[in-house]
């Protein structure tokens, strides 16, 4: 077994903290991606997540003679105890699965509105919106859907028994687990709001209120309870039984609007994936209700019309294209919303043709005003849009796992609380935060969310609607066979991260770890500056990029992509094709492991 984890002093992007918290420092690669890194080689199977003890729980669950949807299922459950900012089972996620040979297919287990909710729910009587009120507390949760999309999964393409596969989450709850520096960072900025709730107050602070210090152990006994309940009895104890009448007092106690009704009601969806295409590989991503996936397709097919490699590494034109990329896809996504609700726009928008008209359009040079730009049109608008006032909150509280085994079955997966431990809330007796999902809708369209994406009214609350998400795992295959397997958290800088690790590997024929490590830069049509982390763009690039109008703006760090490249991304050892997984520098504690 091979692993390969990373740690620093602090943790890695954190602007959506409390007031008054500084961020940690920010990544100072240059431009060159650091060749010293290389990734971990496997030859059976490869497990890559955030959290070092639940990649080593999924690389166990592969060597026991699990497949990568077995591993995938015990790392969802194994994130929920060791990462509870992100990993959860009181929230949800999107993932795409392809098997050794066939379609690749998506599972949507994303959290739901309840039945209960309404358009203006968040609102005040003269229709502003409350600040806060769909971020913390009862009435921020959505219904959660991850323990009912991890046993599909099980029981669809898995091998071993639920029992197996989430003891190992439950032994890591019950016995606790030592925190590291990294862990107990994450746990800081929020330990003011975590003691005035004395049921997370119990599980998330010492006796007597005070911090955990890298080294302690943390116990979670309710969780631990919770997830036994769920190993003996299935998702029905979740969504029918004792986990969800919890759920559901403690909301009512608390001015949520969650009921029974919600809980027994939810379905995990099954669709094909979004797919399209990149110089001859084929990609598998996430459809509505994710713009995520379609925001990726639509960079990567017009930047096919492009030779990124011959033009350079982040140089002035690679990068100009790319940023254009990005505004003309961001534009374009800000009308979707969940395919139950609202027809959206797919077949246009990733008509190949419709990527001919946009490269068409833009200018020799200069830079296209994001507030001309109208949904779906290539070219800019004939009268232009109110001007939207820049959104500086912005988060990456998600996380990535990335599986594939000996077989050729391949799964990527990107779940979520939304902001970090969600909610903030936790019922009584059950150990597990629930999600503030419901800040994903369009609390007022027109208005920016917490990760500065503007509303519309495609995305507006309705009960039983899944929320619009930037979130897009994916699969890349070549003559049938999957080559790469990433995602990554980021908020709405999740498509433009997965595009940056998959542009590095294809154009520029990195090594997955120094595509993962590429410093990057992001712009989503508004605001219309170009945010761009240390060294992602050398001062004579930008001084070109500046007299055509382009303005960058330094900004800590964002993402912590997951990924897998195999088969003709990567060489081979004895004849025999090897694994390779790159696991995010930027993060502390996150690993690849490899059987």
């Amino acid at each position: 077994m091979a692993c390969l984890s990373f740690s620093t002093n602090g943790w890695a992007q954190t602007s959506a903290l409390p007031a008054g918290v500084p961020d940690p420092l920010a990544y100072t690669a240059s431009v060159q991606p650091p060749t010293s890194d290389r990734p971990v080689s496997a030859r059976h199977g490869m497990v890559v997540s955030a959290q070092h003890l639940a990649s080593e729980v999924g690389a166990k669950i592969l060597a026991q003679g699990g497949n990568a949807a077995d591993a995938a299922v015990a790392v969802g459950y194994a994130l929920a105890v060791v990462y509870p900012a992100a990993g959860n089972i009181g929230g949800g996620g999107f993932m795409v699965l392809k098997p050794r040979q066939g379609q690749a297919v998506f599972i949507d287990f994303r959290e739901k509105a309840p039945l209960a909710s309404t358009p203006d729910m968040f609102q005040d009587a003269s229709g502003r919106v409350i600040p806060a009120l769909s971020t913390a507390g009862w009435k921020a949760v959505a219904v959660p859907g991850t323990v009912a999309g991890l046993e599909y999964v099980r029981e669809r393409w898995g091998h071993l028994s639920r029992a197996k596969l989430i003891e190992p989450a439950i032994r890591l709850a019950r016995e606790g687990f030592v925190l590291e520096e990294g862990d107990v960072a994450l746990l800081r900025p929020f330990e003011k709001e975590f003691s005035a709730d004395p049921v997370v107050s119990k599980i998330f602070l010492r006796p007597g209120g005070q911090s955990f210090r890298p080294g302690d152990r943390l116990v979670q006994t309710d969780l631990a309870n919770s997830l036994s309940e769920i190993s003996r009895h299935g998702a029905d104890v979740f969504y029918k039984g004792s986990i969800a009448r919890r759920v559901v007092d403690a909301s009512k106690r608390n001015g949520g609007i969650l009921q029974m009704a919600d809980f027994s009601g939810y379905r995990p969806r099954v669709m094909p994936p979004l797919t399209c295409s990149y110089r001859g590989y084929h990609i598998d991503t996430a459809p509505p209700p994710s713009g995520g996936g379609i925001a990726l397709c639509e960079m990567l097919m017009i930047l096919s019309g492009y030779d990124l490699g011959a033009e350079g590494l982040h140089s002035a034109t690679a990068l100009r294209q790319q940023i254009e990329a990005m505004r003309h896809a961001y534009s374009d996504r800000r009308d979707l919303g969940d395919p139950a609700f609202v027809s959206n726009p797919v077949d246009h928008l990733l008509d190949p043709a419709y990527s001919v008209q946009i490269r068409s359009a833009l200018p020799n040079a200069g830079t296209v005003k994001s507030e001309a730009l109208t949904a779906g049109s290539a070219a800019p608008a004939s009268s232009v849009t109110d001007p939207v006032p820049p959104v500086s909150r912005e988060k990456h509280e998600t996380t990535q796992f990335s599986v594939m085994d000996s077989s050729g079955l391949a799964v990527s997966t990107t779940y979520t609380l939304n902001g970090w431990f969600g909610a903030r809330v936790i019922a009584p007796g059950t150990g597990f935060f629930l999600n503030d999902e419901m800040d994903d809708f369009s609390t007022k369209p027109g208005e920016p969310n917490m990760f500065g994406i503007i509303g519309s009214q495609a995305n507006a609350i309705q009960p039983g609607k899944t929320p619009l998400s930037s979130m897009a795992p994916t699969i890349v295959s070549k003559d049938g066979k999957t080559v790469m397997v990433i995602g990554s958290p980021g908020g709405s800088r999740i498509p433009t991260i997965v595009l940056s690790v998959i542009t590095g590997v294809i154009d520029y024929h990195l090594n997955i770890q120094q595509a993962i490590d590429l410093p990057r830069f992001h712009e989503q049509w508004e605001p219309s500056t170009i945010e761009v982390e240390k060294g992602a763009v050398d001062a004579a690039v930008a001084k070109t990029l500046n007299e055509q109008g382009y303005v960058f703006h330094d900004h800590a760090t964002w993402g912590i992509p997951e990924g897998i490249v195999t088969g003709v991304l990567s060489p081979t050892r004895d004849g025999q094709t090897l694994l390779f997984g790159g696991a995010d520098h930027r993060h502390p504690g996150g690993a690849a492991v490899g059987e």
